[in-house]
């Protein structure tokens, strides 16, 4: 399908890429619709639909102005690719282009090229670069081991470059050139040294140079006074330089998965800093420049040895997601209750058996994982979180959970229950008091049958429930009109039958309709013959 947006009107029209359809617009030139085609398209999505090259109808449309035919099979773009005297985003993205012709180069009102995921040859990139007025380019995984210095001298306009899934080890001293850069995209290549030539791109605003080969981040990076984000995940770096505080305006710090151990004092100067990502490093203690971030709202602290946090993890006053998963913490940390703006809290996969009561203190939390513990029973504590909308109690990794309160119901705003891989053999009558539910995923236990009122949650849409001891099915879970996803893999069911549930949820659903039907039959039969025997009597 084409998605068409024309000059002089909001609508937007689709139309059949079929050679026939256009054929018969063409055919009538008087026409409305015919003009509008021909000459007045300014926006086309043509992308996912197995083109091997640019339709000609396509090529026809001089007054485009964005063209999108990523993820289809064009080989090679053709000359008459000049007919664009006014394209500005073109997106070829995900195709097996292996050459760009001369005349590309040409589109001088080209403001944004996507080339990803192609076959690219070298000579292709050095036509790139008689595109004076892109402001945007993205190269990713095109198997390129070197930055053309051509761009580099020409594109000066250049605002967005994108070279992640690559294999470059370095750039160009000429990338310096690129003075209007905001945002550079190098992750996933083979970067051991921060490259210093961009710490002179004084416009820079992100940087990514996540899973790379990193073992120091230059000093030089103070020059970077505009910068915001930097993604430095997946690295070798041992530390942070103190620098990095005159980078006044980061907002976002990620360098998760790297070997830190600490984190420089300098760092609380950062007051702008919101999210910080320090996940899969080395920590063991909590460093203590962490706690005077009192801007933080995001931070993430998975798998970084700690087992407690300090008293001064109150200051964080404005955190609202934080995760633990993957740690020591053999007791509920309760210094979090204090953080009354949390909304997001994981503890998965840690030693904990109690939850403190003090948790309901966390007014606004919304989602909360404790899957992977040692919980002896449910912990009924979190009853008290009349907020939270996604509970991940799975126990994988933990003590396996025999029952399911029927307190369960005073988790009124809970819409996402997920507490597979536990020994549950069945589940609470009271689960119809949560009519805020869409998602109940039971799935690896040992249940046995289903509740009726689990018929009566009327917004359900996703049922899970492979993996358990079920042989039928409430007679009236066809009721619930909202599921779209019922899995019953690996139940001995008789009831539906194993070869009707093996055919998905339609035919349950008939299954159960039929099932029905003959009940209703027969309960008139036999109320007709009761009937008749009272007369006779």
């Amino acid at each position: 399908m084409f998605n068409v947006r024309f000059s002089n009107a909001i609508t937007s029209v689709l139309l059949d890429t079929n050679e026939q359809t256009w054929e018969t617009v063409q055919e009538k030139p008087e026409s409305e619709l015919a003009i509008h085609l021909k000459h007045r398209v300014l926006f086309l999505d043509s992308s996912q639909q197995k083109h091997k090259k640019i339709p000609g109808q396509v090529l026809d449309l001089e007054d485009l102005e964005e063209l999108h035919l990523e993820k289809n099979q064009i080989e090679m773009i053709p000359k008459e690719i000049y007919n664009f005297h006014n394209i500005k985003v073109l997106y070829l993205n995900n195709n097996y282009i292996t050459q760009i012709c001369d005349e590309l180069g040409e589109l001088k009102k080209l403001e944004s090229l996507d080339l990803s995921d192609n076959p690219l040859g070298w000579r292709s990139l050095e036509i790139i670069s008689r595109l004076h007025q892109l402001r945007e380019l993205r190269l990713y995984n095109i198997n390129l081991n070197e930055f053309p210095v051509l761009i580099c001298k020409r594109l000066h306009h250049l605002h967005l470059l994108g070279l992640s899934n690559n294999r470059l080890k370095s750039l160009p001293s000429e990338v310096v050139n690129l003075t209007q850069l905001k945002e550079i995209y190098l992750r996933n290549n083979k970067f051991d040294l921060f490259p210093k030539q961009i710490c002179l791109l004084q416009h820079l605003e992100i940087i990514d140079l996540e899973e790379n080969r990193l073992t120091s981040i230059p000093e030089e990076i103070s020059s970077l006074s505009n910068l915001i984000k930097l993604f430095i995940s997946a690295n070798n770096l041992s530390f942070i330089p103190k620098a990095l505080h005159c980078c006044t305006k980061l907002a976002v710090l990620d360098a998760s998965g790297n070997h830190l151990q600490k984190l420089p004092h300098s760092l609380k100067e950062l007051g702008d800093l919101n999210e910080l990502g320090l996940s899969n490093n080395g920590l063991k203690i909590l460093p203590s420049t962490i706690t005077k971030l009192h801007s933080v709202c995001v931070l993430y602290l998975k798998n970084t040895g700690l087992s407690m946090l300090n008293a001064n993890f109150t200051m964080l006053e404005f955190l609202k997601i934080l995760d633990l998963s993957q740690n020591f913490f053999t007791e509920f940390p309760t210094v979090i209750c204090a953080l009354k703006q949390l909304q997001v809290l994981s503890l998965d996969d840690n030693l904990m058996s109690s939850i403190s009561p003090q948790i309901k203190s966390l007014q606004n939390l919304k989602h909360l994982g404790i899957t992977g513990n040692r919980f002896p029973a449910f912990p009924e504590e979190i009853f008290s979180l009349e907020s939270l909308e996604k509970l991940y109690i799975g126990q994988d990794h933990g003590t396996s959970l025999t029952n399911l309160p029927d307190n369960i119901w005073m988790l009124t705003n809970l819409r996402e229950l997920y507490i597979e891989n536990n020994s549950l053999e069945c589940l609470p009558s009271t689960l119809n008091q949560l009519q805020n539910l869409k998602v109940l995923d039971c799935h690896s236990n040992h249940l046995n049958h289903l509740p009726d009122s689990v018929c009566k949650i009327h917004g359900l849409q996703k049922l899970v429930l492979y993996n358990n001891s079920l042989s039928t099915l409430p007679d009236n879970l066809d009721m619930v009109h909202t599921l779209d996803l019922l899995l019953l893999d690996g139940n001995p069911m008789t009831d539906p039958p194993v070869e009707v549930c093996n055919q998905g949820k339609a035919a349950v659903w008939e299954y159960l309709k039929e099932k029905r039907r003959k009940m209703q039959m027969a309960t008139k039969v036999t109320t007709s013959h009761d009937i008749l025997l009272f007369i006779q009597y």
